[in-house]
């Protein structure tokens, strides 16, 4: 099994091997860069290298590479993903970064940006990574968040049939228990009572449903935020079952679970000064004689009743009765995440995640958090000419609607049936899933809005 602390490509000044340099230029010091290039100019603009933003290049040594240049456009120097494919074109050894012309901050988006373009997932046993950055000590937030977002993507990666409700759970409290987080698993009877609609999601696999309600507190009197993600291990989509291609990648549906867990424990790791609750909501939604059908009336914790009409729409339900039991605390505010809807991707497609929420102000918070860190959300409307859509005839409201427009739209608006007035909220449908390679980016699971949060719980925090 996967371990919840990934050994990440970085090491410290006194661990380091000799140590070659990587020059980050900015791409207007042309003076830094000549003497960079010195008498290897013409040979190298030979081979292409033309000092824009994004040339690479390797100058000679004694013995091989001796150094290697990367230019960057000082606009982008915040930006993980300009430094992304370093983890991809350092060779082995040791490296130590050297900025030319660059905001200070360009040090820790290199050293994200590499540490998330180095990442492969594997069953096997990791070891010490053939390429590694020096990290300096004031860099330990960056350290945080690149084991986050390890680990974060090792969970969406997992193999469904190694990682199932248990398994998810078992993660996050190994994960949160080590960083000193209170922890506690709810399964069987205890489950059914306290999530029934949860419950009824889970029916139809022989892996039970576990949700995972966990603590971590800075101080007495921080805000406190809650929490909330998605844990469909697998999701067949039940008996309104999903197509060959459909369910070729749901073992990420995952996703929510895994970016909040993440954020926990990056949170904790940062020691941001909040007050966090999180609520997993781990199941499977597969086909039997016990999984529910569609025209089933569920009721939830919150007493409403809900008639399905979809099955495959099974993220709501499972989300449902966890908005109701964060709010009975009153946090400052709620945050749930989920791969709900496609038509989220539909609308803004793999690498933009849709926002909704019932608060201007949490919402500002959380889009200039996106703009800081490149890490961007788009908001959405919640959008109540749409109420209607959800009407039943036999429930409280449906869980679908019969009509096959606004689909993340109407999502939201069943969720925010959830909250209760004046709870200050926030929704976020993902994709969690790159579709392949790119610098900084490859392919398979991905902790979209991970820095986002991470920067928005500091607002929270600031406007409290």
């Amino acid at each position: 099994m996967m371990k919840p602390h990934p050994q990440l490509p970085f090491v410290t000044s006194a661990e380091a091997l000799p140590a070659r340099q990587v020059h980050l230029v900015s791409i207007s010091d042309r003076e830094a860069l000549a003497g960079l290039l010195g008498d290897f100019s013409g040979f190298l603009e030979g081979q292409g290298f033309d000092g824009k933003d994004g040339a690479f290049t390797f100058l000679p040594g004694n013995t091989g590479v001796g150094a290697a240049i990367l230019c960057v456009d000082p606009a982008r120097a915040n930006d993980p993903l300009a430094f992304g494919g370093l983890g991809k074109r350092l060779p082995k050894g040791d490296w130590t970064i050297v900025l030319h012309g660059l905001d200070p901050v360009a040090r820790e988006s290199a050293l994200l940006g590499f540490c998330m373009g180095a990442y492969r997932f594997s069953l096997n046993e990791a070891g010490v990574p053939d390429t590694r950055l020096v990290v300096p000590n004031e860099a330990r937030n960056v350290v945080a968040l690149s084991k986050a977002v390890w680990f974060g993507r090792d969970l969406i990666n997992m193999p469904a049939n190694l990682l199932g409700p248990r398994e998810l759970a078992d993660m996050a409290e190994r994960a949160l228990v080590h960083r000193g987080a209170s922890v506690s698993v709810v399964e069987g009877d205890d489950l059914r009572r306290a999530y029934p609609c949860l419950a009824d999601v889970g029916e139809g696999s022989e892996r039970k449903p576990t949700v995972v309600v966990a603590r971590w507190k800075a101080r007495e009197g921080a805000p406190r935020v809650s929490l909330i993600g998605k844990g469909v291990c697998f999701d067949t989509g039940g008996y309104d079952l999903k197509g060959a291609a459909g369910m070729l990648r749901m073992k990420k549906d995952m996703g929510g679970a895994a970016l909040m867990l993440a954020v926990m424990c990056a949170a904790i790791d940062m020691e941001l000064d909040v007050d966090l609750e999180l609520r997993l909501g781990c199941v499977e939604n597969s086909v039997s004689g016990h999984a529910m059908r569609p025209g089933d009336i569920l009721r939830t914790r919150s007493g409403q009743t809900v008639e399905i009409g979809n099955t495959d729409a099974e993220g709501r339900l499972v989300l449902c009765d966890l908005i109701t039991e964060a709010a009975e605390s009153h946090p400052d505010a709620i945050l749930d995440a989920a791969t709900l809807t496609g038509a989220a991707r539909v609308a803004l497609g793999p690498d933009v995640p849709a926002l909704f929420s019932n608060d201007d102000e949490l919402a500002s918070f959380i889009l200039e958090s996106g703009k800081e860190t490149n890490d961007a959300m788009w908001r959405m409307p919640l959008w109540h000419g749409y109420d209607a859509w959800l009407d039943s005839k036999v429930a409280d409201f449906g869980n679908v609607t019969s009509k096959p427009m606004a689909g993340a739209i109407t999502a939201a608006l069943y969720l925010q049936k959830f909250v209760p007035e004046g709870q200050k909220w926030a929704h976020i449908d993902t994709y969690a899933w790159n579709d392949g390679d790119r610098p900084g980016r490859p392919e398979g699971g991905e902790v979209l809005g991970i820095r986002t949060i991470l920067k928005a719980l500091s607002r929270i925090h600031n406007n409290s």
